[in-house]
This record gives structure tokens, C-alpha cells and sequence, in this order.
């Protein structure tokens, strides 16, 4: 477990597709009560806290061992977005953090005490204390070898980012009410007042250190709408090459919180300027090279940004990374499809049979749960079909494949294809939108007659078995696909025309020089019938 790790709270991200609110609610760096105005802003949110923690604090106390609020607590407690997990460090070693916790808490955990930190769940607070650490890296692993420190501002300095460097020493005043007082050794508030990610240290040391700090400024910036200074995003260009000594798995946490984020185009576009994208999701940066096929105002990768931008508008119950990534990579097979027409302009044919396989290929290798692999790059394979649709010509089968084939996936596949449009052309986009709510039309009709969320042949697999007098077999599958496919053409068959049509089906197959009557093989009929 890296320290940053630990001290880093998540805190509820604002609505989708709006500034972030670290962006409008700091105010202006020039204003000389601005910080008066902040720190106000973290003691009365502190002072919020008082119920959950006055207990803790004194108990701390009265053993002689401070406790501080550190870290991305602190920064959203000043942004005034503080969320449930609240990050702490004090002097006092571990066991004797455990021993405090356990008198007070309901549920602790110890499993990163070798690390000096000890979790507990207190009154809807997730709460994380961490003895002060004065690591040290050898170059070469991200992981630190542990050492616990003795001051605060030896705690502070070390971690990643100014912002993420103040700390608040939680002291119970004359009414009880918690109140603190404020640490800053390396000048993380003016920062914050400048939206500002700057190293406590030279960037190219805390970077050298743990090469991830680099994924997580381009996080930060999605998240909090803060840019970097000029020395970060210089370091991080002449180090980009350094991110892979970090595991998969990590640069996909890292990845996935930045497009979490309000503004994760903001991110992406850190990562692509510095290099950085090029080392851990080279699909992205090669759009950049690539122009559209309308030879307009976009090339293909402000395009994405553009649709991720639009389809985050129509997110309904907060981030949804499944969609905000198939819109950013719907796209992406694009540079490899690329192809000049005589005269000018250019194609991409079947960039959506490309791009799926892409986004399948470097979502495996980043470690992403199968589904998430299978969900995203079906998104990116299907969002080119809806342009087959025309002027609302497809006849009910093709509908039905649509829905289909989309299966669970078609909510987000309406918000891609949808976002999918980014023409000026006004009366070309409103065509689009209008065509589009035809098909979706066409599909409430077809749904109100038939369960298109459930496709299914009219005859299960021991259905078939029985008519055909079938034992298991890969033949049983062969003609529950074929009343698949019939299903999915005709629509629902009253049982009596089903049969027909399957006893004509096997007199075919059996006429066949080809036909395989032995009925064996490893497809069962709990297997077909789904």
C-alpha cells in the first residue's frame, strides 16, 4: 500500500458535464480574504464533524497524540466538498491507533497496520488514520520501504502534491464543538487558491519516486478543475517513458477515477500533451493525427472529446464509466482504416470493427473486469449501425436485431449514438436526432407486441429434442439457432407454425450431403434452451 494511497479522499464528484465545484467556488486568487474565506469555509465544515468525532479527538488527547485531518480531506473540506471518508495522521504508532479505535468504532480494520494504517467505520464516516511516515523509494518500485516519522511537516512534505499537503489538528473548543488548527509548510492553500498542482518537491524527484503521481495529476485535474504548473507538466513530458514501472492495475484505477471525474477530457488532454497517453492507452493520442471523414472543423480526437462531453449530458444516475469510455474510444479503429478517396476526402470503412477489437485488446491488457471489456467494446462495434436506418426504412427484423444485439447495452447505446453527432450543421443535427427518435419509436411499437428484451425461439431445447427425437447434441443447438433467426425475421410464432417450420427445417438438413445424423456431441439441451 503506497501512503498517497491511503490519504487521498474521494469525494462525490458535481453533476456531469458542469465546471467542477472546486472551479467556481474558490474565490479569486488576487482577493485578499480569499484565504480568511477558505479556511472559514473548512471550520465550520469541521465543526460539522463534531458529532461523529469529538470522542475520537479527546480520546487522543488524553494520551498525549494529536490528530490531524491531512490530505485530500482537507482540500475538499476548504472546497467544501468534503465526502465520507475522512484520512487522519497522528504521532501515535499503530497498535495505539488500533487500541482507539477499537474503544470507539463498531468495525476497525488492521490489514494495512504494517503500513502504519488502521480503518474503521464510525456513525457513516469511513475513517482512516495513519502514523506519521517519513518513506523512502529506491528508484525503481513505486512502493516506499516504511518508516514511521515524528513531525507533521516531515508527514506533509512528502506526499504528492501541494493541495494534498495541509493538514488540520482537530482540538475541541470552549463549546465542545470541534475546531482546528491549520498546517500549510508548503504553501498548499495558495495553490488551491490559483487551481494549481505543483510537487512540494521538484517534480522530477516526486515523480522519480513514484512514477504514478503523473496519472494522478492528470486525475486531479479531471477531478478538481485545477491545472498544473509548468515545471509538473514539463517533468511529466520528459518522464512519460517512467509510467511503465507502474502495474496495470494501478494505471487502471488511475484511469478510471480521472474519467469519472466532472471534466475528464480535461485529463485525457494532460495525458496526450505530455505523452504519457502514448505509453498507457496509445489508441487515444493516434486520434489526434486522424481528420474526420466531413474534412471540417474536427479531427477525430475532438470529436470524441466532444461526443464524451455530450453523452455525460445524458447520464442520469452519476458517472458511468462504461459509456463515458465507449464514447471517448467509438472512434479509435479510425487511424487504422483511414483510406484517401480520388479527388479528395477520406473513409474509414469499418473502423467499428477495428476499434472494437482495439478496445478489447488494451482494456485486457490494463486488467479491466471482462465485462467492462466485453460491454465497452460492444458499444464501440455497434454505434456505427443506427446509420444503416435511413429515413426510418429498416424493416421490424432489423429492428429486432438492433435491440437485440445490443441486449442490456441498448439505454447506452441510445446516448452514444445520440452523442454521436456533433455537426454544426443545424438542420443536418436536428435530421439526425429526429431519425433517431424514429427508431426509438419503432421499438416501442415492436416491444409493446413482442418481449424484445427477451428474443427467444419459440421452442426451448427439449422442445426440439422431443419433435426431432434428438438426443443432446450439437444438432439441437443448430436448430434452436435457426428458430432464433426466425424469431428475430418473422417475429413471434404461434407453436403450431413453428413446428412446421422446423420439421421443414431438418427434412433440409437431413437431405443435405453434408448432414451429420449421429445426434452426439457436448451441447446439451440446458445449454440451448438460455
Amino acid at each position: 500500500m503506497n501512503p498517497e494511497d491511503t490519504h487521498d479522499t474521494e469525494s462525490a464528484a458535481p453533476a456531469p458535464g458542469h465546471t467542477p465545484a472546486a472551479g467556481s467556488a474558490l474565490p479569486d486568487a488576487s482577493d485578499v480574504n480569499g484565504r480568511a474565506a477558505l479556511l472559514a469555509r473548512a471550520e465550520q465544515v469541521i465543526a460539522g464533524l463534531t458529532d461523529v468525532l469529538a470522542d475520537l479527538v479527546a480520546d487522543f488527547t488524553d494520551r498525549g497524540h494529536p490528530l490531524h485531518l491531512v490530505g485530500g480531506s482537507v482540500r475538499d473540506a476548504i472546497l467544501g466538498r468534503l465526502g465520507n471518508d475522512l484520512d487522519f495522521t497522528t504521532p501515535a504508532r499503530p497498535e495505539v491507533v488500533k487500541e482507539i479505535l477499537d474503544a470507539h468504532a463498531g468495525v476497525v480494520w488492521d490489514t494495512g497496520i504494517a503500513f502504519g494504517t488502521v480503518s474503521a467505520q464510525m456513525r457513516g464516516q469511513q475513517i482512516e488514520i495513519t502514523t506519521f511516515r517519513s518513506d523512502t523509494y529506491d528508484g525503481t518500485s513505486r512502493n516506499p520501504e516504511v518508516r514511521f516519522g515524528d513531525t507533521l511537516d516531515g508527514d506533509l512534505i512528502r506526499r504528492d502534491f501541494k493541495v494534498n499537503a495541509m493538514a488540520v489538528e482537530l482540538v475541541a473548543g470552549d463549546d465542545g464543538r470541534l475546531t482546528g488548527r491549520f498546517h500549510d509548510p508548503v504553501g498548499g492553500l495558495d495553490d488551491l487558491l490559483h487551481r494549481r498542482l505543483d510537487t512540494p518537491d521538484t517534480p522530477e524527484s516526486s515523480f522519480n519516486d513514484d512514477p504514478l503521481r503523473m496519472l494522478r495529476a492528470a486525475r486531479f485535474v479531471s477531478q478538481l478543475g485545477f491545472g498544473v504548473a509548468d515545471r509538473v507538466k514539463t517533468a511529466m513530458t520528459e518522464m512519460a517513458g517512467q509510467i511503465t514501472r507502474i502495474t496495470a492495475e494501478r494505471v487502471q484505477v488511475e484511469l478510471d477515477k480521472l474519467m469519472a471525474g466532472p471534466a475528464p477530457w480535461t485529463g485525457v488532454n494532460l495525458l496526450v500533451d505530455t505523452g504519457l497517453a502514448g505509453h498507457v492507452f496509445p489508441e487515444i493520442p493516434a486520434m489526434r493525427l486522424t481528420q474526420d471523414e466531413h474534412m471540417q472543423h474536427k479531427d477525430v480526437y475532438a470529436h470524441s472529446m466532444q461526443v464524451l462531453r455530450q453523452a455525460m449530458e445524458q447520464e442520469e444516475d452519476g458517472p458511468d464509466l462504461v459509456l463515458r469510455w465507449a464514447a471517448l474510444l467509438h472512434d479509435c479503429g479510425k487511424p487504422a482504416t483511414r483510406a484517401f478517396k480520388p479527388g479528395g476526402g477520406v473513409t474509414f470503412h469499418h473502423h467499428e470493427v477495428v476499434g472494437s477489437k482495439l478496445v478489447r485488446k488494451r482494456l485486457r491488457a490494463l486488467k479491466y473486469p471482462k465485462q467492462v471489456v466485453s460491454d465497452v467494446s460492444q458499444l464501440v462495434y455497434l454505434h456505427m449501425r443506427f446509420h444503416g436506418f435511413g429515413e426510418g426504412q429498416w424493416t421490424d427484423s432489423a429492428v429486432r436485431r438492433y435491440v437485440t444485439d445490443a441486449g442490456e447495452l441498448l439505454p447506452r447505446l441510445h446516448k452514444l449514438v445520440r452523442a454521436d453527432s456533433t455537426t454544426r450543421n443545424k438542420k443536418k443535427a436536428a435530421r439526425l436526432q429526429r431519425t433517431y427518435d424514429h427508431l426509438e419509436e419503432r421499438i416501442d411499437e415492436i416491444a409493446a407486441k413482442e418481449d424484445l428484451a427477451r428474443v427467444r425461439p419459440d421452442l426451448d431445447g427439449n422442445e426440439i429434442m422431443e419433435i426431432l427425437d434428438l438426443r443432446p447434441g450439437p444438432e439441437v443447438g443448430r436448430a434452436w439457432a435457426f428458430l432464433k433467426e426466425l424469431r428475430l425475421e418473422r417475429g413471434p410464432l404461434d407453436r403450431a407454425e413453428a413446428v412446421a417450420e422446423l420439421r421443414a427445417w431438418w427434412d433440409s438438413e437431413q437431405s443435405s450431403p453434408d448432414a451429420d445424423t449421429t445426434g452426439t456431441g457436448d451441447t446439451g439441451a440446458d445449454e440451448v434452451r438460455e
